[in-house]
């Protein structure tokens, strides 16, 4: 699952609620502060894959006449530029091998900025996290499914795509949310 800016809070606060409730874990610094480092590094890394997309994007855009005059597949080569040139971006396509990169990141800064301590081996608070962004990557597909059959079945109609859609459909991603203790 590719995160959405709109989602790397939502994560950061699995992660942040998850910690919280790990016994071995004391934030000393309380949750929020978890928290916002969490999203830190998360924005950032996210950041660094819109860079790549971008790049991607102009370099299809730049051979369109080539790739038009030869039928192929832009989805499919936009994939494997990505994939060529993400060493070089600093991004790992792999998604698990991603979040362990990213479990190892938040790690090192509760660590460093006394956001967290624990009293077991570095690798069980990693593995809380690393959990945490899977749990979370596993449920964005029910729950989106969820969100939007409740607005399909709404009495009123919304447009896809309007401002009255995205901001029910944010409300009732955040209720499922709430609903399983994930924000």
């Amino acid at each position: 699952m590719r995160l959405k800016p709109q989602q790397t809070g939502y994560v950061a606060t699995k992660i942040g609620i998850d910690l919280a409730n790990a016994p071995f874990v004391k934030l000393p610094k309380g949750r929020e502060a978890v928290v916002e480092a969490c999203k830190a590094i998360i924005d950032e890394n996210l950041k660094k894959e819109q860079a790549l997309d971008a790049k991607v994007k102009e370099i299809l855009d730049v051979n369109s006449g080539e790739i038009e005059f030869q039928h192929a597949d832009e989805r499919q080569l936009f994939f494997m530029i990505k994939k060529k040139m993400a060493p070089e971006f600093g991004v790992i396509m792999n998604y698990d091998d991603r979040y362990n990169d990213l479990s190892h990141q938040i790690l090192d800064e509760l660590y460093e900025n006394y956001l967290a301590e624990y009293d077991v081996s570095e690798n069980q608070v990693k593995n809380i996290i690393f959990k945490s962004f899977k749990t979370y990557a596993n449920a964005y597909e029910e729950i989106d499914d969820i969100v939007y059959n409740k607005i399909k079945n709404m009495k009123k109609e919304t447009i896809p795509g309007s401002q009255d859609y995205e901001l029910l459909y944010e409300r009732l991603y955040q209720e499922e949310l709430i609903k399983r203790g994930m924000l």
